[in-house]
């Protein structure tokens, strides 16, 4: 800050001095001008011929403490009346009549100011010049002694403003130290902590760093949250699968032939529960989503469904899709969640199906909106647990036995949420149908 300070008081310095040369010179022109006017006005025609009489004030008042040196000189056209012949004469012909004029000369090795007039006397043809010049050391003395005191001024006013900085710096960023202090003291803190900053009130020059750095501090909280439930989920769900791989290796060992086949069954289970646990971690995912893309439904339903046609086959389930022709299926999504949405839906109706039953995939366009519905005629899901379908590791566990990871419904509402779509258990019929409702496209754009 000293540096701007420092040129600031130079272009004050500058401008100061030009100022004070200014009112210098403006205030000795107009004691000369005075002088001169004195003068001239007793330049008269007597008899036919200009007559004057000097008065002694107006001499007078061009004495000075510096003792300038005073010179005059009054001609009638080019002949001299009186004064000094060799002072600098003016040209009349670029004169104005009785109004006076200012200008620098050099008389006798020095400086001097000249203040002239030229006057139109009657029944006299030639202009009467009158001219009044003194030399410029008072000038000089006033200017220096007002641009000392000027720079005796910035000095003390630099001096005091260096010696104020420091401290002045202290107090206005004493906020911000109050802001660093309320992070600092969270790196002493066993857990990471991540709520708002606490650091009192703060100018409006900081209010939004803080702000900025509050909403930074609650995406860290939404991704470490989503890494400590992964990390929980994945803990806590792992666990029985692998007692029971460690008993089933066990009864290998001791030449148990069943115990393969219960090795491979809970390899498979526990596959399929990472497999899950990844999907819902990417659900979930935090941060910036990238830009939506226009999907078509009904390509990526029939690409699920490729894609599982041999789960279907070897469960005795029957996959369908209804749908009608032309391009009303088109929606802004993210296409890879739409994928893991249906993949989803539709594993779970084979899983908790009938055999010889059938999964529907249906989509029809509503005003508004596009709807995606995946149905099956198994048992259903009894209604008290309609209202925990969508928790997760809630399991409903049909009447065959057949069990999941309690994931599948939870990763369907945490991908549609991040899309804009919506989830809701359809009321159709027997069975279970889930409805997932996606804005239409032109509504979107």
């Amino acid at each position: 800050m000293l540096g701007p300070l420092l040129g600031a008081a130079a272009i004050i310095g500058v401008g100061g001095a030009t100022l004070i040369s200014d009112v210098v010179r403006r205030t000795n022109d107009r004691v000369l001008g005075g002088a001169l006017g004195a003068i001239a006005e007793t330049v008269q025609v007597e008899r036919g011929e200009v007559t004057l009489d000097l008065p002694p004030a107006a001499f007078g008042m061009l004495e000075n403490s510096e003792r300038d040196n005073v010179y005059y000189r009054i001609a009638v056209g080019p002949e001299l009346l009186t004064g000094y012949v060799d002072l600098p004469a003016p040209d009349p012909a670029t004169m104005i009549v009785d109004q006076p004029r200012f200008r620098f000369a050099r008389y006798r090795d020095q400086g001097i100011r000249i203040a002239e007039v030229k006057r139109m006397l009657p029944r006299i043809a030639q202009p009467v010049i009158v001219q009044v010049a003194e030399t410029l050391d008072n000038r000089k003395a006033l200017a220096q002694r007002l641009i000392y005191a000027l720079l005796l001024g910035e000095v003390a006013l630099v001096g005091v403003a260096v010696l104020l900085l420091r401290p002045a710096l202290g107090w206005s960023l004493r906020p911000l130290a109050r802001l660093r202090r309320s992070v600092e003291v969270r790196d002493s803190s066993t857990r990471p902590d991540f709520s708002p900053l606490d650091a009192g009130p703060l100018p409006n020059e900081l209010r939004p760093l803080a702000t900025a750095f509050d909403h930074l501090l609650a995406q860290l909280d939404k991704a470490t949250g989503g890494v400590r439930r992964f990390t929980a989920d994945a803990s806590h769900q792992m666990r029985t699968p692998l007692s029971v791989l460690k008993v089933q290796v066990e009864l290998a060992r001791r030449g148990s032939s069943a115990a393969l086949d219960e090795i491979a069954d809970a390899v498979q289970r526990l596959e399929r529960l990472v497999t899950q646990l990844l999907a819902l971690a990417r659900a979930e995912e935090g941060g910036v989503s990238p830009p939506l893309e226009i999907v078509d439904l009904r390509e990526v339903s029939s690409a699920v469904i490729g894609r599982l046609i041999n789960q279907a086959i070897q469960a005795q389930v029957e996959l369908d899709l209804e749908s009608d022709d032309g391009d009303a299926y088109r929606v802004q999504a993210h296409r890879t969640l739409v994928f893991e949405i249906i993949a989803n839906l539709i594993d779970n109706g084979i899983r908790y199906n009938r055999r010889c039953g059938t999964v529907t995939v249906t989509l029809s366009r509503e005003p508004g909106h596009v709807r995606l519905t995946v149905g099956d005629d198994g048992p259903g899901i009894a209604p008290e647990h309609h209202d925990r379908i969508f928790e997760r590791f809630f399991r409903a566990t049909g009447p065959d036995g057949a069990d999941g990871t309690g994931l599948g419904l939870a990763i369907v509402q945490s991908a549609a949420s991040r899309m804009g779509a919506s989830v809701a258990i359809a009321p159709r019929g027997p069975g279970t149908h889930i409805s997932v409702i996606f804005p239409a496209l032109d509504l979107v754009s």
